[in-house]
């Protein structure tokens, strides 16, 4: 999964020099591949990833040429979740990095694809609520570990993931905070298929090319219809989760879960 040393054809750099190296972003025709790009921290999420996320998936929404985005992760792993580093400070999918990406990401007018491989954790996993397609290896392994942090839900879970999998495995992987696999996330809607180890991303990229083959217009149309019911109660779930976490990240409970973390 690791993107290419050297651009590809139709790879296009970040327009502006304070886009940070941890990602890659890629067009190839009409399709846009983004690339988490630090495998050292198993692609954790900072605040500078964030906001170079939330540009590049605005940019392709705004794109009428772009038929589809591929979200990835290099290395091993697809992401880690928030850099715990920014929850101890305060910081995090409630701050205005994380929430604007959950915004643009949730609204995005092209269909986006996931590739997921390795840890998908936390925002990891909520994020591919948002996602039309999700393709993940089989031997990744998906968590949503907010409550052991003393967090809580995020990303819409609390509305998403009981309509998606349905209550008791809300409840299980939201409440407990336990961890799944690929074929359970198939099974309860979550993932669009499973894959092979280390083939996700190539079987997004062969959804992509099959949307790519269709008319764009009809095809950016299609999606707003899907999702045009929902978008109301997403964007107010997202900032009442949001409110709540920023709360949370305050709390006695929350810091002490996070210097156990660090300490271990």
């Amino acid at each position: 999964m690791s993107p290419p040393d050297r651009p590809a054809g139709g790879y296009r750099n970040a327009p502006h020099e304070d886009t940070p190296a941890s990602l890659l972003a890629q067009r190839e025709g009409s399709v846009v591949t983004l690339t988490i790009n630090r495998p050292d921290r198993r692609n954790a999420l900072d605040a500078a990833t964030y906001g170079a996320l939330s540009e590049r998936i605005a940019q392709a929404s705004a794109d009428a040429s772009v038929s589809a985005v591929i979200l990835t992760g290099a290395g091993e792993h697809f992401t880690a979740g928030n850099d715990l580093r920014d929850f101890q400070s305060g910081r995090g999918p409630g701050d205005s990095a994380g929430l604007a990406f959950l915004r643009v990401l949730s609204t995005c007018e092209a269909p986006v694809i996931a590739a997921v491989e390795g840890y998908a954790i936390g925002i990891g996993v909520t994020l591919l609520q948002h996602c039309d397609f999700v393709h993940i290896g089989d031997a990744a392994t998906l968590r949503m570990p907010f409550v052991a942090l003393g967090l809580c839900p995020e990303g819409a879970s609390s509305l998403l993931m009981p309509r998606l999998a349905g209550a008791r495995r809300a409840a299980r992987w939201l409440m407990q905070g336990k961890a799944f696999t690929a074929a359970e996330a198939l099974q309860a809607g979550l993932a669009t298929a499973v894959e092979p180890a280390g083939q996700a991303l190539a079987a997004a990229r062969q959804t992509a090319a099959d949307l790519a083959a269709q008319p764009i217009a009809a095809l950016r149309l299609t999606k707003a219809m899907l999702k045009r019911a929902d978008r109301q109660a997403i964007q107010e779930t997202l900032d009442y989760e949001a409110g709540q976490f920023r709360a949370r990240l305050q709390t006695e409970e929350a810091q002490a879960a996070f210097a156990r973390f660090f300490k271990k």
